[in-house]
């Protein structure tokens, strides 16, 4: 509860920040837009020759692409990338610590059966991190009532272990769910005021029209980039925890073997 309190904090001061941001930005090239404005003719024509065609970066291209999509929508999109990321690298940071050598802590599991029995496995078990230690743990520790027992609390261990590589995993598949949504929403309102536009025009100009379908356009744009980044962490995830339960049931049958080898 407390990690995910500070990880909401965080993501609002991100978000204060961004925002911030995009309204300086907004700021700036409405002062810049009034000096354009107030220019003479006379004015410009002194300054064209001197000013060399410059592209603008990728930076200040983004910034101009959201300012223009609008910040209703834009910003719930950029709230879903930031959200998803954020849910995306606490998993990552987890599973990659969850990720055990399994041979090499079967083998020192196996050397403290042989050499100092149960309690000496339970103890390598217990100063080793991740979930296939943790059952090991619980099958050792049901040892003493049978095989049978001890493969039932791996069992079941092993089901609680996989709900904790799959916690907030749904969170993610969400967000790339509803960042295309929200962008083709956006579509539709655009595409809706433009029509608006022109009826109230009375006359259908191609720039009331084209400005509409920019907008609508741009919203549909980030959705969809911002699923396709949220997509490639989820494939990510998913395979690192289909690799960890692979490992984790392995090492269960192997656990299990070397118990019923040392009540014989």
């Amino acid at each position: 509860m407390k990690r995910f309190f500070s990880l909401t904090v965080l993501l609002l001061c991100l978000m204060a920040s961004a925002t911030t941001a995009i309204a300086q930005e907004t700021d700036s090239l409405a002062v810049q837009e009034t000096e354009v404005a107030s220019e003479t003719p006379a004015e410009m024509a002194q300054e064209q020759p001197q000013d060399a065609p410059q592209k603008a970066g990728f930076t200040q291209e983004l910034k101009k692409r959201f300012i223009e999509g609008g910040p209703g929508f834009m910003g719930i999109v950029l709230l879903c990338l930031i959200l998803g990321l954020a849910i995306a690298i606490e998993r990552i940071i987890f599973l990659n610590l969850s990720t055990t050598n399994t041979a090499q802590l079967t083998a020192s599991v196996e050397e403290a059966l042989g050499s100092g029995g149960v309690e000496a496995a339970k103890e390598v078990c217990r100063n080793t991190k991740g979930p296939v230690a943790s059952i090991f743990y619980q099958g050792l520790d049901r040892s003493g009532e049978g095989v049978e027992n001890a493969e039932k609390a791996v069992v079941a261990y092993g089901g609680v272990q996989m709900g904790q590589l799959e916690k907030n995993v749904s969170w993610i598949s969400l967000f790339i769910a509803l960042a295309p949504m929200l962008g083709f929403m956006g579509t539709v309102i655009g595409m809706i005021q433009a029509f608006d536009k022109i009826e109230a025009a009375g006359d259908m100009q191609p720039s009331l029209v084209a400005g509409g379908i920019k907008v609508a356009l741009l919203t549909t744009v980030f959705g969809l980039i911002v699923a396709i980044i949220l997509q490639i962490f989820y494939n990510y995830i998913i395979a690192k925890i289909d690799s960890i339960v692979n490992d984790m049931e392995d090492a269960s049958i192997t656990l299990i073997d070397l118990l019923a080898a040392n009540q014989k």
